[in-house]
């Protein structure tokens, strides 16, 4: 299945200067590998060592934050969307 990933501009030297790129997986958890994989530098951004993702870090599939989800084996269907989103904070 094809989707849309995003990520914020502070990432796009991680992904070659895009901010958006298409993918092809079947699972929501093959996204994710197949992100990292293809762009190695998201890993370090996205996840600790232990492989969850980094506190100031908000993944969303389509409108459903993966901190909501019990499993990222979920099916994936044409037209859905991997957003990355990075918490901002200071003063």
């Amino acid at each position: 299945m094809r989707i849309e990933v995003s990520v914020p501009s502070m990432l796009r030297d991680c992904t070659g200067g895009q901010c958006v790129f298409p993918l092809e997986a079947d699972t929501l958890r093959q996204a994710l590998d197949r992100s990292l994989e293809t762009y190695p530098p998201l890993r370090v951004h996205l996840f600790t060592e232990q492989g969850s993702p980094r506190q100031h870090v908000l993944i969303y599939y389509n409108e459903e934050s993966l901190a909501w989800l019990d499993d990222w084996n979920v099916p994936l269907q044409e037209g859905d969307r991997l957003q990355v989103l990075q918490a901002v904070s200071g003063g």
